[in-house]
């Protein structure tokens, strides 16, 4: 923590890019940050969402300083910022956070792993139900700003897709959204409505970090 600076981050910031080495790592307290990767140059697809439960950075762990994604704020609010030389000499020093955050990267994997599956089976309705729930959990929030443009970026498919899956969802009650402006008004609705990913994540962080 003493190494820590407090810093705003702003929506829409770039953190990260492919390949270029990392200056910093990022710990969100109430901020939260996309992972994306590119297929062709210009689209683009979420793999990753790290909030208050995680961080940014955990490719140093494995002995690499450069970035293996892109990395943009998608909630803007506080995080943590530390140097990277300095991060890396606090794993050397503390066995503890070295291990919690082993845990961490296996979680990660494994839910990167899930979204793969989940972007091949699953319906545009039962991800983006996934997807809102966990910026919902991130943010702390029912209450977020997202486009249609945004969210057709992050996850993978046309405009027109996100804006039938979105008005689904609102027909049913579950979401509020206009201009950009997105409310969950059903949480327990949503999470019905979400594939079995979304469950499974959770299971999957709740088994490895917590029960430690």
């Amino acid at each position: 923590m003493a190494g820590c600076q407090s810093v705003t981050l702003a929506l829409n910031d770039l953190l990260t890019s492919p390949q270029q080495r990392m200056q910093y790592v990022y710990f969100p307290t109430e901020s939260f940050i996309s992972q994306t990767v590119n297929a062709d140059g210009r689209s683009g697809l979420e793999v990753g969402l790290i909030g208050d439960e995680g961080m940014l950075g955990l490719s140093l762990m494995l002995g690499v300083t450069s970035a293996p994604l892109r990395a943009v704020v998608q909630g803007a609010g506080l995080a943590l910022r530390m140097e990277t030389a300095a991060f890396c000499r606090e794993l050397r020093a503390q066995p503890v956070l070295e291990g919690v955050l082993k845990r961490y990267t296996y979680v990660v994997m494994a839910q990167t792993a899930q979204t793969a599956a989940c972007t091949h089976f699953h319906f545009i309705e039962a991800r983006l139900a996934r997807w809102l729930l966990m910026s919902r959990d991130r943010s702390h929030s029912n209450s977020f700003y997202v486009t249609h443009e945004f969210l057709s970026y992050m996850l993978g498919v046309r405009r027109a897709g996100v804006t039938r899956a979105a008005t689904a969802l609102q027909r049913r009650r579950l979401i509020h959204y206009r201009r950009g402006d997105l409310t969950i008004l059903d949480g327990a609705g949503l999470e019905a409505a979400a594939c079995e990913c979304y469950a499974r994540d959770n299971a999957s962080y709740a088994q490895v970090m917590d029960a430690h």
